[in-house]
């Protein structure tokens, strides 16, 4: 009852804060919403919001106080296509780097990208095992993709798409369809169940519906965290060079370091717990015993990856 008495003062914030996300959105936004706008609002009153219609009915709310008012200014909203622009630049920037591969002179960007392999190859080691480097291509897709998108709003024209929930809840919702995948993949839908109950049973009853919630709150901690940070770094900026302009405006370059340092972290920290997701899930496939040590077999984790560079 006190969410529905508040849903009409809801719909009118929600349209107010679309309107100023409208004036403030990216010229690159404004500028595909004018010339595709139209085809998008019409897709989405046809096919979409019916269906949001009656999803939303359900809790008494409406799309419009969901999302804001349905209108061609922000038919496409500007998140999706700054994070398209971020999954173009993270394709474009790796290609320069790469340059042209060398072996024995390498330049200075098939350097960077190497230790930047070379230092999640060995965080993947670290807390998966050998054995992850099977999942590499995803974890690093992971961190170029958010440290490009954490990067964006640095740059004039462009804003940091992980500044919007949106985008920060749809990787964390990635991250975590992803590793219960793997769970399942690797250990079937029973066996991937029975590891939320712990090795004890009988706490089991106890163990399970807890660690059940804790792993589905995980793609909002994963999105909010994101979020909550990149949101908050460029609201300091924005309040920075508001503060008494014109003398200002050059404030936030000052702080573009803290910026960068921020942006990296958030990526690390994504990434970090990704392959923590994983490691729980994820076994090496074959233990041999060696003497009495019962030593491991060496598993080689360069067979599941090509070369990367390559």
């Amino acid at each position: 009852m006190f969410w529905l008495q508040h849903a009409a003062p809801a719909a009118e914030h929600a349209g107010e804060a679309a309107e100023q996300a409208e004036e403030h959105a990216p010229i690159v936004a404004q500028l595909v919403n004018h010339y595709f706008g139209e085809a998008a609002l019409n897709f989405e009153l046809k096919y979409t919001k019916p269906i949001w219609d009656k999803v939303l009915g359900w809790f008494g709310s409406t799309p419009e106080a969901a999302f804001g008012p349905y209108t061609a200014d922000n038919a496409i909203p500007w998140y999706t296509v700054m994070f398209i622009i971020a999954c173009i630049l993270s394709v474009v920037i790796i290609w320069i780097l790469k340059g042209k591969l060398s072996e024995s002179k390498p330049g200075h960007g098939q350097q960077t990208l190497e230790v930047s392999v070379l230092a999640v190859r060995s965080m993947i080691e670290d807390i998966i095992g050998p054995h992850g480097l099977k999942y590499f291509p995803v974890v690093m897709t992971f961190a170029v993709l958010i440290l490009v998108s954490n990067l964006m709003g640095l740059f004039p024209l462009f804003m940091s798409p992980t500044s919007a929930t949106s985008v920060t809840f749809a990787l964390g919702l990635a991250s975590f369809l992803y590793y219960n995948y793997i769970g399942i993949s690797e250990n079937g839908l029973g066996g991937h169940l029975a590891h939320l109950a712990g090795p004890i049973w009988w706490i089991a009853p106890l163990i399970f519906p807890i660690e059940l919630i804790s792993n589905l709150i995980r793609p909002f901690s994963l999105g909010i965290r994101l979020f909550g940070n990149l949101f908050a770094d460029e609201k300091v900026l924005e309040t920075l060079s508001g503060l008494a302009p014109p003398a200002t405006w050059f404030a936030p370059i000052l702080l573009m370091p803290l910026s960068v340092f921020v942006a990296l972290i958030q990526t690390f920290v994504f990434i970090l717990l990704s392959q923590l997701y994983i490691s729980e899930v994820s076994h090496a496939p074959h233990h041999h015993e060696h003497g009495a040590h019962g030593a491991e077999e060496e598993y080689d984790g360069d067979e599941f990856i090509a070369p990367v560079l390559t």
